[in-house]
């Protein structure tokens, strides 16, 4: 397969808009959500897709990009198939990462945390805001499983549809995951690739308990 011989060179500079220690919020959720309300007043393009990185028991990893579905002192939430490959490695390693890839104001979020698994209460309430159509994909498809053809998820979509021609319960493989950060990283770009990166390092408990500190880029 040819290369593109443009590869290599493909880059740009980044502005001078900075991120100092000034700039940080006493923990990294209330920073979280000063970013995240930026994320979005900016305009860009689904600001809550993160990218979410497991770990196979034989220590495989593996991403995939999920919706962020609320965030608050507790940690970042997440609802997917819990028999998908990332709810197997969850169930196996709950530990895992996050990020959140926000190109357009050069800036991402780096979190490492721990998932678990979210009461059936909360699941069924956020289920239920769903679109009908998401409701009824979420028992069309086993996510991650070998599929013999597009017509057999036509298939089996259209058998959810006559199904449930109503309410439309949850499944039972699907749920819900809240993600507890213990090192969360603000980067933002800046010219000759000196970036900042603040991180903060969670040192205790209590919700403030963070430690911030600079790393070099």
């Amino acid at each position: 397969m040819p290369i593109p011989d443009d590869v290599a060179g493909l880059r740009r500079e980044y502005s001078d808009r900075g991120l100092s220690e000034d700039d940080l919020a006493a923990d990294p959720m209330t920073m979280f959500a000063t970013w995240f309300d930026e994320a979005r007043e900016a305009g860009l393009y689904e600001p809550n897709a993160m990218v979410v990185s497991t770990v196979s028991v034989d220590g495989q990893p593996s991403s995939r990009m999920v919706l962020l579905k609320g965030f608050s002192e507790n940690g970042f939430v997440f609802f997917t198939n819990q028999a998908s490959r990332k709810g197997a490695e969850l169930a196996a390693e709950p530990r895992c990462a996050l990020l959140f890839p926000w190109h357009a104001l050069e800036r991402q979020v780096r979190v490492e945390g721990t998932a678990t698994v979210l009461p059936d209460e909360d699941v069924a309430a956020y289920f239920a805001s769903r679109p009908r159509g998401s409701r009824l994909g979420a028992h069309a498809s086993h996510q991650s499983r070998v599929v013999a053809s597009r017509d057999e998820l036509a298939a089996a979509y259209a058998e959810a549809e006559a199904a449930f021609p109503d309410d439309v319960p949850v499944p039972e493989e699907w749920g819900g995951y809240r993600v507890s950060p213990e090192v969360v990283e603000f980067w933002q770009g800046r010219p000759g690739r000196m970036h900042d990166r603040l991180v903060y390092r969670r040192t205790g408990p209590d919700p403030e308990a963070w430690r911030a500190e600079r790393l070099a880029p």
